[in-house]
């Protein structure tokens, strides 16, 4: 990727979120899935119903800007994701892996925190207050969604994981 102007670097950017949130979309119903905690569970649901309206925020932003919403590859989340397929596909049912799974939810939290951060900061920068608005909503809700995985985790799957026994 080539860019020479914070415009062109917004747009490259904006490109990779919009796979990573089109990654997430196809990876949260696996995750939910795959747990044993009912919490969680509704967690991965309800956030799947989010991040489908970020996708629509990010589609809305491209149309402000006159281009069309086009995917950039996003080799950051699909490594995140591949290692909770991982996950799933490895561990055996229960807290353990549903650990594993907030662990890696998380990871993917923090990642979507640091682009949209910097998107809402870009679009700012760039005169579109439409943007940034509708980035830092995004934001807000990826926060939002990382509290709850900390809560979920420390409420007792952290605790469950904990106490479980190898090839029990």
């Amino acid at each position: 990727m080539k860019v020479n102007s914070l415009k062109e670097l917004y747009l490259e950017e904006l490109k990779d979120v919009y796979d990573a949130e089109n990654q997430i979309v196809k990876a949260l119903p696996k995750m939910a899935k795959a747990t044993s905690t009912p919490e969680l569970r509704r967690a991965f649901e309800e956030h799947l119903e989010q991040t489908k309206g970020h996708v629509r925020r990010l589609e809305q932003i491209f149309e402000g800007l006159g281009e069309q919403a086009k995917a950039r590859k996003c080799d950051g989340v699909r490594g995140i994701i591949e290692e909770g397929e991982d996950v799933m596909s490895d561990g055996q049912e229960g807290p353990v892996r549903d650990a594993g799974l907030i662990a890696g939810a998380q990871r993917v939290e923090h990642y979507e925190m640091a682009a949209y951060g910097s998107l809402k900061t870009w679009a700012k920068q760039l005169g579109d207050q439409r943007a940034a608005s509708l980035l830092e909503e995004t934001l807000n809700e990826e926060k939002k969604a990382d509290e709850i995985l900390t809560q979920i985790a420390t409420s007792g799957v952290n605790t469950q994981a904990a106490e479980s026994r190898a090839g029990a």
